[in-house]
């Protein structure tokens, strides 16, 4: 665990000292500010939609910002030719995707953390209940956190960066999709295509406030997966 934590300070840092976090952060906020103001501020709605509506529009930023942050995470090593640096080193893979996973979680933690003034506007002329902020913050958290997984994933399987959020973006997308999908498939078809969507199926329950352990599970499993997967790509590598 400690050189897990090694890792992720000397990645954080990178991130911190290159463009690209900043870059990302601040499309995302701006993003996420536009598109609260547009929806909020511009008309008579109830605050329970406005908040549901929020999470909505975050939870897509989210998902599209890990991507672009977890394309450098192992591809961008392999462009610059200092992959080789950490199969020499004496670290288990599985401790380098856990590093490299916890700086850019880190940094998604932090804009999430940013954005929380904009759920407080609502109490200035409406009421919602503080549970219902929460929770949907915590299922931006865990959809933020699978998305990395999946991203991180991509990266270390594709030759570059571009390749790498080409795959992420296809990844998600098609678990995002099989939302549509069940909605013009038949029972008991659709209930399981519905309960397989990272977003917006499985995140639905969140934006409404609602917590459930099978979403939550569901988000975490989807991470441990593919950081799993991402750990057994590194192996094969290194052995190749």
């Amino acid at each position: 665990m400690t050189k897990a934590l090694l890792v992720a300070g000397r990645e954080l840092s990178a991130y911190l000292k290159s463009p690209l976090g900043y870059v990302v952060a601040a499309a995302a906020l701006l993003g996420e500010g536009i598109y609260f103001y547009a929806f909020a501020l511009t008309g008579a709605r109830l605050s329970s939609e406005v908040l549901f509506r929020f999470f909505d529009g975050t939870a897509f930023t989210t998902m599209v910002a890990a991507l672009v942050l977890s394309m450098r995470l192992i591809a961008g090593e392999r462009e610059n030719n200092t992959l080789v640096l950490l199969n020499t080193a004496p670290i288990r893979e599985g401790e380098v995707v856990a590093g490299k996973f916890l700086a850019a979680f880190a940094l998604i933690a932090g804009m999430t953390a940013l954005t929380f003034y904009m759920p407080l506007l609502i109490f200035v002329n409406g009421k919602v209940a503080t549970g219902h902020i929460l929770v949907g913050y915590l299922g931006i958290l865990l959809l933020g956190a699978a998305s990395l997984a999946i991203g991180l994933f991509a990266s270390a399987l594709a030759p570059s960066q571009v390749l790498a959020v080409i795959i992420g973006a296809v990844i998600v997308g098609t678990l995002a999709l099989l939302f549509f999908v069940a909605r013009v498939t038949d029972p008991p078809v659709n209930t399981i295509l519905s309960a397989l969507s990272i977003y917006p199926g499985e995140m639905r329950p969140f934006m409404n406030g609602v917590l459930r352990v099978d979403n939550v599970l569901y988000y975490l499993a989807v991470a441990y997966f593919f950081l799993l997967a991402a750990t057994k790509t590194l192996e094969a590598r290194r052995w190749r």
